[in-house]
């Protein structure tokens, strides 16, 4: 992507520009950022989606002038257990749709000028007369794309983000919206993490929501530790602790200071390869989500076209390719190969006829595994 042309999706702004300017920093109103832009899916087959197993879905209820709580569910859902479309202010949310459908892929892709690796997903909702989830904020950056009917957002910068005790999803307590759109379909709303909003359907309403992965400190060390410590038990010689000079002791509650140093060299050997934390984050970043599975195919007759399959993760840095949570070492033109495909998600038959052997029989065994499509 040439991230210096200017974008209609951005409101004329170039991707640079947008980075600089507004990312993580404040929000940005584009009206028709995608021109006639209509559903991908119908309601009918959205409501279809949130009766899979395997598909995160949810169903809210707002609350009713005092009389009525919130309220949600969590899918999947029959359709009979969807409330009828003339009831007022309830919503589905369905989550993760673009690994479900080409088209919600494919609309994932024009938010590429932000890293692979912080882009997540696409979620849907859809809402009738009223709806909403309530007054809230996100952890995570998100682009708020209207695809039918119309949608009320207040929206404000607010230091007091307390929510509401006792409701099964977070809502603000005190909410105090500083400006308001009605965004009609193709217009757009960016919000940056931790801004207050409330969005409201002012009839049948459809909104995208593209949303951001935020590692957080603790999970990201956790995953990493994790990783880490498979990697010791598949390289590293068994070898156990032993004291031959350990003395008898009076205090038998002390820990002894030859254990703590056996612990920190166990530490030690995990980081002593000067790559092992970048490949466990790599693994980490497009290890697929607990619900996501491929087809296998045959062995193919030749390799044409190559497009990663919707669901895969593929990302790289400096040594390794990284797919959907294995990694590889790779260099030469092979990497330079294996790097075009994360980035473009596709290879041509003049760029395969650059391969060597050895790439070309591991892009045999990711269209084998699923990972990979063969289109002609």
């Amino acid at each position: 992507m040439n991230v210096k042309k200017p974008l209609t999706l951005l409101g004329g702004l170039t991707p640079a520009e947008f980075m600089k300017r507004h990312w993580q920093r404040k929000p940005l109103l584009v009206r028709q950022a995608i021109p006639n832009f209509s559903p991908l899916l119908s309601r009918s087959e959205l409501f279809d989606l949130a009766g899979q197993d395997g598909v995160e879905s949810r169903l809210v209820v707002g609350a009713d002038e005092g009389r009525r709580a919130w309220q949600m569910q969590r899918g999947p859902f029959k359709r009979r257990a969807i409330p009828k479309l003339s009831e007022r202010d309830w919503t589905l949310l369905v989550q993760g749709v673009d690994l479900h459908d080409d088209a919600v892929a494919d609309l994932m892709q024009k938010f590429r000028f932000v890293p692979d690796a912080r882009l997540d997903d696409v979620m849907i909702s859809y809402a009738s007369d009223g709806g909403g989830v309530g007054p809230h904020f996100d952890s995570y950056d998100v682009f708020l794309l209207q695809a039918h009917g119309q949608r009320r957002w207040r929206i404000g910068r607010q230091k007091d983000l307390s929510l509401s005790p006792g409701l099964p999803l977070k809502v603000l307590a005190h909410f105090n919206p500083e400006q308001e759109f009605v965004l009609n379909p193709g217009d757009m709303l960016y919000l940056p993490p931790r801004y207050a909003h409330d969005g409201e359907a002012m009839g049948e309403c459809m909104t995208y929501s593209v949303g951001f992965r935020v590692p957080q400190f603790a999970e990201l060390g956790r995953e990493i530790l994790l990783r880490l410590s498979e990697s010791l038990e598949e390289n590293l010689p068994l070898e156990w602790y032993r004291d031959p000079d350990q003395i008898a002791v009076q205090r038998p509650g002390a820990i002894p200071t030859a254990m703590q140093l056996f612990a920190k060299k166990v530490v030690q050997r995990a980081l002593k390869d000067p790559l092992a934390l970048d490949r466990a984050l790599g693994e980490w970043m497009t290890e697929p989500k607990a619900s996501v599975w491929f087809e296998t195919h045959e062995v193919p007759r030749k390799l044409t076209t190559v497009r990663l399959h919707r669901r895969s993760r593929m990302m790289y840095d400096k040594h390794h390719i990284f797919l959907n949570g294995e990694s590889w070492r790779a260099s030469g033109q092979d990497a330079r190969l294996m790097r075009q495909l994360a980035d473009q998600r596709e290879l041509s038959p003049e760029t395969l006829s650059l391969a060597s052997a050895d790439a070309l029989e591991l892009l045999t065994q990711w269209h084998m595994d699923g990972w990979l499509e063969n289109t002609h």
